[in-house]
């Protein structure tokens, strides 16, 4: 059953996980990269719908996209000035 993603209802990690289908250690993962943003009550993160959301959307894939081609353009060019 596809449970609907509502953007101002707020969800524990384990209702994430559930709606993402990944895993805990995913989702501990996200939440410490700040990929997923999350508050933190009572010892336990909660997690807004418009995250889970924006965590699925095409733009972030290409703002991810972009990200890594940064980082590996930089990575290419250390590498090329390194003495041979």
């Amino acid at each position: 059953m596809v449970q609907e993603i509502k953007e101002n209802a707020v969800y524990t990690t384990q209702e994430a996980q559930d709606l993402l289908k990944i895993s805990e250690s995913t989702v501990k993962r996200l939440l410490k990269r700040g990929i997923l943003r999350a508050n933190k009550v009572g010892g336990q993160y909660r997690i807004m719908g418009k995250e889970i959301l924006r965590l699925i959307s095409p733009e972030l894939e290409r703002k991810s996209e972009d990200i890594y081609m940064k980082i590996k353009k930089r990575a290419v060019d250390v590498i090329n000035k390194w003495p041979q």
